[in-house]
């Protein structure tokens, strides 16, 4: 056996118990989510379904919120049509279309929101046009915030909503998030710097994720969770799972889908690492 060979041998069982340890995790996860997106209560639904956003290219997330379209609760509409535009779901513009005639506003705006995030522009902006100029009347003081925002940068700049539609750009928690932080929190920084720290290479700044996903803050929790996951970083995956256990369901199914995504990116780097441990296993011999 090559030097190559002994040292793949040696590694084996260490790769094997993490492996395990990750499909552990996911099938967890997993099952906190299934159960949440066919539970009784109308706030499980939605919380699972927003979850799901983080999950892109996978099937069943996909289905998940697809069948949430058509949940006779709109708040777990709104999460569907949300999360399929953060899935960048381009499959879901006939779905998302279609929840443009929902008799609910706010499920309509979320639709709206995502067709524009799949760049189906012109639907998106002929929903905002009726809004604005009134052609859909609606009594819904949230949805008259949203205008009101819509028209002051300086607003929107200080609470890191996104464009003014009306969605916060962390954890897909949308308009409780906003309630929430226009009472107790009218700034909240903390948790726009998580979302906008995903993507910084620098490690301390993953050491400062992860140390944010035990703030006392839920929404700086599930901010930090979702920002984590966006990193793609597999080995933060044991960081992200005491999220399981929070107290606030918002961020467990945050954690979960966050675990699912970077399990499956674990899973990718592995045949990556296949591939090439033969390719150099064959160079080795053909010496």
């Amino acid at each position: 056996m090559t030097i190559l060979g002994l040292a793949w041998a040696a590694l084996l069982p260490f790769r094997t118990q993490a492996a395990n340890d990750s499909e552990a995790g996911t099938r967890k996860a997993w099952d906190m989510l299934d159960t949440a997106a066919a539970s009784r209560k109308t706030g499980e639904r939605a919380d699972s379904i927003r979850a799901l956003g983080l999950l892109r290219n996978d099937v069943h997330a996909r289905n998940l919120a697809r069948h949430a379209l058509e949940d006779p609760k709109p708040e777990v509409r709104v999460a569907g049509a949300t999360a399929l535009g953060q899935m960048r779901c381009t499959e879901s513009i006939p779905w998302l279309r279609k929840v443009l005639s929902d008799g609910k506003l706010p499920v309509v705006m979320a639709a709206a929101h995502s067709l524009r995030d799949l760049k189906d522009d012109s639907s998106a902006y002929a929903i905002y046009f009726d809004v604005l100029t009134g052609a859909r009347k609606s009594n819904d003081g949230l949805i008259a915030q949203q205008l009101k925002t819509l028209h002051n940068p300086k607003e929107l700049a200080k609470i890191g909503f996104s464009e003014g539609i009306g969605l916060v750009p962390f954890a897909g928690i949308g308009w409780e998030a906003y309630r929430t932080m226009h009472k107790k929190d009218p700034n909240p920084v903390r948790a726009v710097a998580a979302s906008f720290l995903a993507h910084d290479p620098d490690p301390a700044t993953a050491a400062a994720l992860v140390k944010a996903t035990h703030d006392k803050n839920w929404i700086v929790r599930a901010a930090a969770i979702e920002a984590i996951a966006e990193r793609e970083d597999p080995s933060l995956q044991p960081k992200v799972e005491p999220g399981f256990a929070d107290r606030n369901a918002r961020v467990r199914y945050t954690a979960a889908a966050a675990v699912i995504r970077l399990s499956s990116v674990a899973d990718g780097q592995k045949e990556k690492d296949k591939e090439a441990d033969k390719s150099a296993a064959a160079h080795s011999s053909a010496k």
